[in-house]
């Protein structure tokens, strides 16, 4: 609805339910963004991407403390968050970073 081309794994016929590594090729070859949680397994992974001289479009890192899972506005707080980072229009291309909340 604000013009952004997202895609969720969870609702992906095909990643829904897939493993980290699949979700992190499967991002590299469509040229996506990805945004998780998971600091630690994706750490792993970006750092195996980069040692084999590949590359990725960004990790985008989230966290429960400042985006909890389960709050009924953290859907909204989330989309509002990515829609600023996405309208910065920043070059993530092999560069992680987290998330900053936009209000509180």
């Amino acid at each position: 609805m604000l013009g952004h081309d997202v895609v969720s794994a969870h609702d992906h016929e095909v990643l829904s339910g897939s493993s980290d590594a699949d979700v992190m090729t499967a991002a590299r070859r469509e040229h996506r963004t990805l945004v998780t949680e998971d600091v630690r397994d994706y750490r792993i992974l970006e750092g195996a991407v980069i040692a084999e001289g590949l590359h990725h479009e960004g990790i985008v890192y989230t966290g429960n403390r400042q985006l909890p899972r389960g709050h009924p506005a953290t859907t909204g707080r989330l989309v509002r968050a990515l829609d600023v980072l996405l309208r910065a229009d920043l070059d993530l291309r092999d560069r992680s970073i987290f998330l900053e909340s936009v209000d509180r």
